[in-house]
């Protein structure tokens, strides 16, 4: 999301399992019939929720542990009603290699740990790839194949049961890239069919624009559905006072091209669709996102069962007090900690 700004020049739990090989066909075929083929079963299904009372991305909030003064991710789970937190971000620590901003190990060190303590205390983590910053690992492996790989191997030292690709920036405006992420994903969800997929980016307040469509188009073309397609419904250049509805009208949009491209009912539809939301001060200083904002989403989201409500970040679900809002550890507005948290904790789909 264009929120993911604030990073600047940052880029934006069993330990030591073996990635495994992705097994694809070695007769010589195109990248769309493998996937076509792969993918059919199971293109227009909701993902399987596993063991877990909702899916893991259902109501997750994004943490970043890359600057700042995050709150420790266990005490997240442990003070407020949320059940899972979204961790972000993966990136290319150069070729095809992924690592938490680039620079930190996936095993051994603060990342896995905050993983492990998750799940002590009885949550459970979405890990994000992407975001605003950074090189990406879409744009550095240079193969579908690749790329599925470098997801898979997150996914397997970590147990995961869910992925979320934030893809923005460079990723999302090459349409090579956006092709190879979706083509990766489609690889990724046939190696491994209980995975929770989310695929989030930019709206309009109409819906997607022409990048985030294409990412539809491409998907529905290979028989690729994922768990939810998520907006980040915010940053719209113009002030508005009721940022609530503004989303629920971005949503709707999203709702026109999920039935449009896969042929499938507004029900459907909206299963696969999900909101993340920027709170308090967005980056535009125009822009506002309050609680009852929040609130108006969740029976939104309650009314329509959206596979995913979430939003960036709980870093900055806290009054400033003594803080400088630079977009990092605090809202910009008068609130109590984790107010917009806890209205996520209230979602159960």
């Amino acid at each position: 999301m264009s929120a993911r700004e604030v990073l600047g020049a940052v880029p934006r739990a069993p330990a030591g399992s073996v990635a495994r090989t992705l097994r694809l066909p070695a007769a010589p075929a195109s990248i769309a019939a493998i996937l076509a083929a792969a993918c059919a079963a199971m293109a227009l299904s909701p993902a399987p929720a596993g063991a877990a009372s909702q899916p893991v991305e259902m109501a997750a909030p994004y943490e970043y542990l890359g600057w700042g003064d995050p709150q420790p991710p266990a005490s997240v789970i442990e003070t407020t009603g949320v059940h899972d937190v979204t961790l972000a971000f993966i990136l290319s620590r150069g070729a095809c290699n992924p690592e938490w901003d680039g620079e930190r190990p996936l095993l051994g060190g603060s990342d896995q740990a905050a993983i492990e303590s998750v799940r002590a205390a009885g949550g459970e983590v979405d890990v994000s790839f992407g975001g605003w910053s950074g090189r990406k690992l879409g744009n550095s492996c240079k193969t579908p194949a690749a790329l599925a790989a470098a997801y898979q191997k997150v996914i397997d030292d970590y147990s995961l049961k869910a992925i979320d690709i934030d893809i923005e920036h460079g990723e999302v405006s090459s349409k090579n890239v956006r092709k190879r992420v979706i083509e990766a994903l489609a690889i990724v969800q046939a190696e491994d069919p209980g995975i929770e997929i989310s695929v989030t980016f930019g709206t309009a307040e109409s819906g997607p624009e022409p990048d985030g469509r294409s990412l539809i188009a491409d998907a529905a073309a290979i028989g690729f559905q994922p768990s939810a397609w998520t907006i980040m419904p915010f940053d719209f250049g113009r002030p508005l006072t009721d940022m609530g509805h503004a989303s629920i009208r971005a949503v709707e949009g999203l709702q026109r091209d999920l039935v449009a491209a896969y042929g499938i009912s507004s029900a459907v539809a909206y299963e696969h669709a999900g909101i993340s939301s920027m709170n308090g001060e967005t980056d535009e200083s125009s822009e506002l996102v309050s609680v009852e904002d929040f609130e108006t989403m969740l029976a939104f989201a309650q009314q329509n069962h959206l596979a995913r409500f979430t939003f960036w970040a709980v870093n900055r679900d806290r009054q400033c007090q003594g803080r400088e809002n630079s977009g990092e550890d605090c809202s910009g507005i008068a609130q109590s900690p984790y107010a917009f948290t806890d209205v996520i904790a209230e979602y159960h789909g």
